[in-house]
C-alpha cells in the first residue's frame, strides 16, 4: 500500500466530511445517506460500478453539483462556501483544454486564474516529460495531455486533488509513468487525493485510503491496510449444498457454490474454526466481493465515519 503523508499545515483532521449526503435527479437518487470521514494528506481510491455514484460524489466535492440532502464540508468548511475554492482542483478524464493553445499558453491561463500559481511546479512537472511548451495541446499523445492537466492541477497548489478516472484513456506504459508523477507531487506537498479508477491493481499500488461505493452508498470506508485484514476467505465442502451452519455466526459478504466446494468472503465476528480452509484474501478480491454484494453490511475502518445500524468498525 501506498504510504500516508502528512496533513497539510492545519488544515484540520477531515478532508472531506460527508453526513447524509444524497443526490436525486429525476431519474432516481445518484447518491443517498452517504457518510463518511477522509483524514487529511491521504491518498483515497473511489470504488464502485458504473452507477454507484462515484462522479456524483466528485461533482458534489468540487461544487459542480448541488447536494438534495445532508452535508459536505472541505476541511472542516461547508462545501459552498467560496472560501473552499482556492482549497481544491479537479481533473477529470475528458481534461477539458483548449487544443488551439499551446502547452505555455495554457499554463499562463493558470496563472492568470490561480493567484496562488506555482509556475515552478506547474513547468517542472511539464519539461519532466520532455512536453514541448510551444506544442498545441491538441497534438500532444494522450499521456503528454495527462501531464499537462497534472501541471495545472498540482500549479494551483490544491490541498485536495479530485480525480474522476484521469487515466483511464492511458496505454499501461503512461498510466505506470503517470501514476508515479502524480504519487511523488502529492506525497511532497501532502495533498489529499482522491481518485476513481476502475483499475483495482492500480489502487492497490497507489492508495492507502479508500471509499467503496454501490448503489448510491457506502459500503466500505478507511485505511486499506485495515479492510482487507478484516476479511477472510474460506473454501470448503457444503453441507446439502448450503454452507456450514457454524458460518452462521460470521458476517458472509459473498458466497458461491460449485458442486460440492464453497468459497466464501467472511469477515469474522470471533475464531474462525471448522472443516475448512482459511485464507488471506487479496485487496482486489475484498473490493470485487463487496462490489458483487451490495446488499452486505457496511464496514468503517475506526473514524472513517458513524457507525449506524447496519454498518460495523473493522
Amino acid at each position: 500500500m501506498a504510504g500516508t503523508v502528512n496533513p497539510v499545515g492545519d488544515s484540520g483532521t477531515w478532508a472531506l466530511e460527508a453526513s447524509g449526503l444524497g443526490k436525486r435527479y429525476r431519474r432516481g437518487w445518484a447518491l443517498r445517506d452517504c457518510s463518511f470521514r477522509l483524514p487529511a494528506g491521504r491518498i483515497c481510491g473511489l470504488v464502485g460500478p458504473n452507477g454507484a455514484g462515484k462522479s456524483t460524489l466528485l461533482g458534489l466535492a468540487s461544487r459542480q453539483v448541488k447536494p438534495t440532502h445532508g452535508e459536505l464540508r472541505v476541511f472542516g468548511v461547508p462545501v459552498d462556501d467560496p472560501g473552499v475554492m482556492p482549497r481544491f482542483a479537479f481533473l477529470g478524464q475528458d481534461k477539458p483544454m483548449f487544443k488551439r493553445f499551446s502547452v505555455a499558453e495554457t499554463l499562463r491561463i493558470g496563472s492568470e486564474l490561480n493567484p496562488g500559481w506555482d509556475a515552478e511546479a506547474a513547468e517542472r512537472i511539464v519539461r519532466s516529460g520532455d512536453v514541448p511548451m510551444n506544442a498545441a495541446v491538441g497534438t500532444l499523445s494522450g499521456g503528454q495531455r495527462t501531464r499537462v492537466a497534472l501541471a495545472l492541477a498540482f500549479g494551483k497548489r490544491p490541498d485536495l486533488l479530485l480525480l474522476d478516472e484521469p487515466m483511464a484513456d492511458l496505454d499501461p506504459l503512461a498510466r505506470d509513468e503517470m501514476g508515479a508523477l502524480l504519487m511523488a507531487e502529492a506525497v511532497e506537498r501532502g495533498t489529499t487525493v482522491v481518485m476513481s479508477s476502475h483499475i483495482l491493481a492500480e489502487l492497490e499500488d497507489m492508495c492507502d485510503y479508500l471509499l467503496v461505493l454501490a448503489d448510491g452508498r457506502v459500503r466500505m470506508a478507511g485505511d486499506a491496510d485495515a479492510l482487507v485484514p478484516a476479511h477472510a476467505l474460506v473454501t470448503g465442502v457444503t453441507r446439502d449444498g448450503e454452507l456450514p451452519a457454524a458460518l452462521s455466526a460470521h458476517t458472509v459478504v459473498e458466497k458461491r457454490v460449485q458442486g460440492r466446494q464453497f468459497r466464501a468472503m467472511v469477515r469474522p465476528d470471533g475464531p474462525l474454526s471448522g472443516d475448512w480452509q482459511v485464507a488471506e484474501p487479496s485487496l482486489e478480491e475484498v473490493l470485487l466481493a463487496h462490489l458483487r454484494s451490495p446488499e452486505a453490511p457496511a464496514l468503517y475502518t475506526p473514524g472513517a465515519g458513524i457507525e449506524t445500524e447496519g454498518t460495523r468498525t473493522a
